[in-house]
């Protein structure tokens, strides 16, 4: 698990969270929670629902005062120099909070407001957001007549308004479609590569596996994990087989359990651990001997899906074989 940096750091990191505590009466949300964000890193935060990760959010941006532990934003506190370190950090909730009295363009430059931010360079501002997130031709109206993937590019150009330098993104691609998803991840990938700091919880684990340098993983209010992404997926082991049954099974030939058979999601796709390709042959003969019929077989490395379960819910139920 990676180490929280000294403060001789000769420069602060972006984010750095050090043994923060809250309870809510008898409820601990967040135990001792200890990490850091470097300057520029696209970070993951998952979890389960209820293990901390908004509470956690919401510390980080002022909206919850921790018992103990502190927050510190490149430098500064979020609870003794809270204004400077509201200035560096734009967020993009999951639920929406716009005025929906206010027009999209208005939203922007209300935004900006906030801040202390006037005059004409922000009305160029948010003219530029609103063609950055294809919105342009919504700028006239109120938020209640977009769609619910505009509403989400409307959400990511008023956390961009201040110019922040760490975006904090609560399921910035929730109730999408496919193609928009894809959208919103070039367009972090680029707010990312011009040096933006970006801290993200998303219940869609391909999107932090394919987004995230690296990732925390939280349960109970504690961290369970905190790698490079790459090291987080090898925890999962080695490449596997991976057959599909023409029906769910419960049990299986015993010469298959040297392959530690579990299953997936149905009972009728199976993975198979240390399964040789010159085995494979092996284990597709008794599958069949047996009755099934195989549908489909691959060789697939673990997925983040794999390891995040593990971590948070224990091993993956095992297949009985007689």
């Amino acid at each position: 698990m990676d180490e929280t940096p000294q403060e001789s750091r000769s420069s602060p990191p972006a984010i750095l969270v050090e043994r923060l505590q809250k309870r809510y009466g008898s409820l601990t949300a967040v135990d001792q929670l200890d990490f850091h964000v470097d300057r520029g890193e696209f970070f993951g935060f998952l979890g389960p629902n209820g293990a901390g990760k908004t509470t956690t959010i919401n510390a980080l941006v002022g909206l919850v005062r921790p018992d103990a532990g502190r927050i510190s934003l490149f430098g500064h506190d979020t609870v003794t120099d809270w204004r400077e370190a509201r200035r560096l950090i734009g967020v993009a909730p999951q639920e929406y909070n716009f005025d929906r009295y206010l027009t999209v363009r208005n939203i922007l430059i209300n935004q900006a407001g906030y801040y202390g931010l006037r005059g004409p360079a922000i009305r160029e501002r948010a003219d530029r957001l609103l063609e950055r997130f294809k919105l342009t031709s919504k700028a006239k109206d109120t938020y209640v007549h977009l769609s619910g993937g505009m509403k989400r590019r409307l959400s990511l150009a008023r956390a961009m308004m201040h110019e922040p330098k760490i975006l904090v993104l609560d399921e910035p691609t929730a109730g999408v479609d496919v193609e928009l998803r894809l959208d919103l991840w070039q367009q972090l990938r680029d707010f990312n590569a011009d040096g933006i700091t970006i801290f993200l919880t998303t219940h869609y684990l391909e999107e932090a596996e394919t987004l995230c340098r690296r990732i925390g993983i939280i349960d109970g209010g504690r961290l369970v994990a905190l790698e490079n992404t790459q090291r987080l997926l090898e925890l999962a082991g080695e490449a596997r087989l991976r057959i599909t049954l023409d029906r769910p099974v419960r049990t299986l030939p015993a010469e298959l359990s040297v392959y530690r058979p579990r299953f997936e999601v149905g009972q009728s796709t199976i993975l198979f651990d240390d399964v040789k390709p010159a085995a494979l042959s092996r284990v597709i003969f008794a599958l069949e001997a047996s009755g099934f019929l195989v549908v489909d077989c691959a060789f697939a490395r673990p997925s983040l899906q794999e390891v995040f379960l593990a971590l948070t819910q224990g091993p993956v139920h095992e297949v009985a074989t007689v």
